[in-house]
């Protein structure tokens, strides 16, 4: 099968087209604070859940992963609407719900309606998430989709990786209902910063147009991302267990390396995304994935640890905006939402599958078992993402002008 995932290039010679506009940046802005908030929930939720509201771990649980049942869900539909109603609209609604979430949270005491709000939760995040994608892809210059999504996704990254830091510091200091409504006004911010960004869709519907649920042709590089997030979960669910069995006396060393190396390669090699066919980079990124799982497999000491830790981050670097560009490239303008919704029911289902099934290899055989069957599926992912290039896409395409929206403030 062959898949249409090229970019257009840009003259020899000539200026780079604008990246860094206002929308842009005060997208950006949106995601990390909306991120931010989110993250500061994975901290507070299990100690809030096991503390104030009087459950156990299996309750924790329970309703951590709720908002996830509703994002998976709804991401397909939250697709069709940012390409029907707009993306700013999902943008506001899903970051005010987002909000209202957090500040419901503070104030109730029993699991089930910690539960609900998390369901409502999952509404926010599809909505947030799929038009935001959706909104970069707007936004970038043809020729710089892949530099857009390096990136615009540090607002993601740092909002995951600070949120809990963030939340964890409020939390000691002032309490629970106080860091609650701190993720709350960040989200707020979100909402701000996105109302500042305007509309960016291009065109308007076509009236009786109803646009499908499901990007068709967005599915064959998007399990070529799936086989990047279920590596990926399989580490960041599995990885301080394993840095605690080669005897790590910091068993979280190995999220943080991979942590700062993704956010420093992301800043550093934005340019290189849109220098290659984004399939071949792709695949080049399932492939450092893989020897980054192969080498913690096999290397049962701290130094394998990081030095894994450290070729995963690498390839993960390039696979989301490698995939994500492929994807977009599949779509016209009017379509880039339910692309978007498309794509990410695989984030989902790779975050959440990956670490379930393989960690029953885990149970069965080992940890390094599991890290040996991720970095297969990564291999196989980079073939089937290899399989989809023919000849005649071995160069990129160029394409014909993209007329720019133009940016409605307020």
């Amino acid at each position: 099968m062959a898949t249409s995932t090229t970019s257009s290039r840009r003259p020899v010679g000539s200026a780079p087209e604008r990246l860094f506009t206002p929308a842009f940046v005060g997208l950006t802005v949106a995601d990390l604070a909306y991120f931010t908030a989110i993250g500061m929930s994975f901290l507070l939720l299990p100690h809030y859940v096991t503390g104030p509201v009087g459950s156990g771990t299996a309750g924790a649980g329970i309703a951590f992963g709720a908002f996830a049942v509703t994002a998976l869900a709804l991401r397909p539909v939250a697709g069709r609407l940012t390409d029907t109603v707009g993306r700013r609209p999902l943008l506001v609604a899903g970051a005010a719900l987002c909000a209202i979430c957090m500040v419901a949270t503070a104030h109730v005491d029993t699991l089930a309606a910690v539960v609900a709000i998390r369901l409502l939760l999952g509404v926010a995040e599809a909505a947030f998430f799929v038009a935001s994608f959706a909104a970069v892809a707007d936004l970038a210059p043809p020729s710089r989709v892949g530099e857009a999504l390096s990136y615009n996704s540090l607002g993601l990254y740092l909002g995951i990786a600070g949120g809990p830091l963030l939340g964890e510091f409020v939390m000691g200091r002032w309490g629970f209902t106080t860091a609650w409504h701190a993720a709350a006004g960040l989200a707020l911010f979100a909402v701000v910063a996105a109302l500042y960004v305007g509309e960016t869709r291009v065109g308007q519907p076509v009236p009786g147009h109803r646009p499908r649920l499901i990007h068709v042709k967005a599915l064959p590089p998007a399990l070529g991302f799936f086989a990047s997030v279920v590596a990926m979960g399989v580490f960041l669910a599995f990885a301080a267990l394993h840095a605690d069995d080669v005897g790590m006396a910091r068993t979280g060393t190995p999220l943080i390396v991979y942590g700062g190396v993704v956010v420093v390669s992301r800043i550093a090699f934005a340019r290189v995304h849109d220098r290659f066919p984004p399939l071949i980079l792709g695949a080049a990124a399932l492939v450092t994935i893989a020897s980054g799982l192969m080498v913690i497999a096999l290397w049962a000491a701290p130094a394998g640890v990081v030095l894994g830790a450290v070729l995963l981050a690498l390839g993960v670097t390039f696979s989301t905006p490698a995939f994500f560009a492929a994807i977009f490239a599949t779509a016209e303008p009017s379509e880039r939402g339910a692309a978007s919704g498309t794509a990410s029911v695989f984030l989902d289902l790779g975050i959440g599958g990956g670490p379930i099934l393989l960690g029953f290899v885990a149970t069965a055989m080992g940890l390094p078992w599991a890290f040996g069957v991720a970095a297969v599926v990564a291999l196989a992912g980079g073939a089937w993402t290899l399989s989809l290039r023919t000849p005649g896409h071995n160069q990129r395409r160029e394409e014909s002008p993209v007329v720019r929206p133009r940016r409605v403030v307020g």
